[in-house]
């Protein structure tokens, strides 16, 4: 028989949400963000798109590339020291959970551009600029949550942002 808690769950419970924010990694939200990027750059070299189908393609490509990485991490890493089970399952969709999370900024970025208003470049670029200010801000949190000096934190947020000028100038080359 399962012993009943003697004080409330609430507390315990927000302490557990704390571990595991604390425990999680965040690097995931770097490498979705900038694959929030790439799917912005790919849809303006094929010319318009419906924002709709814009925002699908980005949510839908962050779900399929959380799922992969669920897979790896499940069949990889975790099934060669045993049987994997639901606990297991559920904490690596949590760890990798900020793959999928790197996508929502730039869709709904995507989802609310008519109301600024802008036309499709215009929300291209938008979707760009904030999956690339993701990406910095995902690599801030990540340094931030590892224990990283000031200076650690400022060459991440460089390299991140480095990184995401290349793609805006792989944008540039690419196709206005």
């Amino acid at each position: 028989m399962r012993e009943t808690p003697t004080t409330t769950p609430g507390p315990a419970r927000r302490t557990r949400g704390a571990e595991r924010r604390s425990r999680a990694d965040y690097t995931g939200g770097v490498y979705g963000s900038m694959l929030a990027a790439s799917v912005v750059i790919g849809v303006g070299t094929l010319g318009s798109l419906p924002r709709v189908e814009l925002v699908a393609l980005l949510l839908l490509t962050g779900a399929v590339f959380w799922l992969a990485h669920v897979h790896a991490q499940l069949f990889g890493a975790r099934l060669a020291q045993g049987a994997v089970g639901r606990r297991a399952v559920l904490q690596v969709c949590r760890e990798e959970w900020p793959i999928l999370e790197a996508a929502v900024p730039p869709a709904a970025a995507v989802a609310v551009s008519p109301l600024l208003p802008l036309d499709m470049p215009g929300t291209l670029w938008l979707a760009l600029s904030v999956a690339v200010a993701g990406q910095v801000g995902w690599s801030l949190t990540a340094a931030a949550r590892a224990g990283a000096s000031w200076k650690q934190m400022v060459l991440s947020a460089s390299v991140n942002l480095l990184l995401g000028l290349l793609i805006i100038i792989l944008k540039i080359v690419l196709k206005e």
